[in-house]
């Protein structure tokens, strides 16, 4: 997808361009879908893609929306983060950048991993 011609301070609100443009993280416990969990499909708020699964999400009670994986492969990609003033491993999405969060290893086994 090419998105270099989309605004998208036209089509989210100033929090959501905040978050997913520009890299910022919402309050914890404060998102609309930290305490969702419903039947269906997380969706890229700039573009569309499908990213996660309801079917992987879980409450690790960090405050925000947890998954255990990326609904397929090749969804999300993993960018070096230093902006906290430590490493850390932003993900984003593949298709737009879209700022998703970050990825830790303190997640349900196998894998460990909690985006």
């Amino acid at each position: 997808m090419n998105d270099s011609k989309i605004n998208y301070k036209d089509i989210l609100n100033p929090d959501e361009y905040r978050m997913a443009r520009e890299g910022a993280t919402e309050a914890p416990f404060t998102g609309k879908y930290c305490s969702l969990f419903e039947p269906g499909t997380y969706l890229c708020i700039c573009c569309g893609t499908p990213l996660f699964s309801s079917e992987s999400k879980y409450d690790s009670g960090s405050g925000w929306p947890d998954f255990y994986e990326a609904i397929t492969e090749g969804v999300i990609k993993y960018e070096d983060d230093f902006s906290s003033g430590l490493k850390q491993t932003e993900v984003k999405c593949d298709q737009c950048d879209a700022h998703l969060g970050h990825i830790f290893d303190d997640g349900p086994p196998p894998d460990f991993k909690r985006y």
